[in-house]
């Protein structure tokens, strides 16, 4: 049992995030309407969406950088890349989003990721992370932000199950989370929101792989500390379901 590999790691996942194959078109073809000729996309992972919009015929001259810090995520972007014919547009760099310099960027991606622009705590880190995603952007750019909201007040029982430390002033609900990227400098050109669908999709897809090796390694020296790590995270997101959304904002700079 030793001798078998450790559990795969989210290759079920095709986005990091809850976000379904015609929400992505659809974004695509919003976010190439204005013919971007620089993307920036923070805490990228895979960095798929960004891969996307390089590989549109209004995104063939359009250059990529993606940051994040996750070693394995840039990898395999920089295989996909390299598949799609695309790694001569589209650069992965291992580094902190925190006060960086590669901007501006006619287009700006932060999915599931303003944690990366700020150490600041939440709900902190959400404003600061605002001001730096219009630090970043170019004038008549755009910023694509998915961000987490309440949909409604969790209870104290529901947080408790949550991930650690969390609490009711941790998101804003929705229209909180619009006027906040208002008071940054933005105007909201179009806002969508994850629907369960999209999430239970996501939310399955990023344990699948582990749970079906679980399933078949119980006995594995890793087997106890996967079992863990995905009872807790299943726990977590049982808790959260129809509490925690995700809105992903098309939001645009006011001159």
């Amino acid at each position: 049992m030793t001798d078998t590999p450790p559990p795969p790691r989210r290759t079920r996942l095709t986005f990091h995030g809850p976000l379904s194959e015609a929400r992505a078109d659809r974004i695509v073809r919003r976010l190439t309407r204005t013919g971007p000729a620089t993307v920036l996309d923070i805490g990228c992972g895979w960095g798929e969406l960004t891969l996307r919009i390089l590989g549109t015929e209004a995104g063939a001259s359009t250059t990529g950088v993606g940051i994040d810090i996750d070693a394995d995520d840039l990898a395999r972007g920089r295989r996909n890349a390299e598949a799609r014919g695309l790694a001569d547009r589209m650069e992965f760099v291992r580094e902190s989003a925190v006060g960086t310099t590669r901007g501006p960027a006619d287009l700006v991606l932060c999915l599931g990721a303003s944690q990366a622009l700020s150490d600041a705590a939440p709900p902190l880190h959400l404003t600061v992370a605002l001001g730096e995603l219009r630090r970043l952007v170019a004038p008549g750019g755009r910023v694509l932000l998915g961000e987490g909201f309440w949909q409604r007040t969790p209870t104290e029982a529901e947080l408790s199950r949550m991930w650690p430390g969390a609490h009711a002033g941790e998101h804003p609900d929705l229209a909180g989370l619009v006027d906040a990227a208002v008071a940054a400098g933005f105007r909201p050109e179009w806002i969508e929101t994850a629907d369960e669908d999209e999430w239970d999709e996501f939310e399955s897809a990023y344990q699948a792989d582990a749970e079906e090796w679980l399933a078949a390694h119980s006995g594995h020296p890793l087997a106890a500390e996967t079992r863990e790590r995905l009872d807790r995270h299943r726990a977590s997101r049982l808790a959260y379901r129809g509490v925690l959304g995700l809105a992903y904002l098309t939001l645009i700079p006011v001159a």
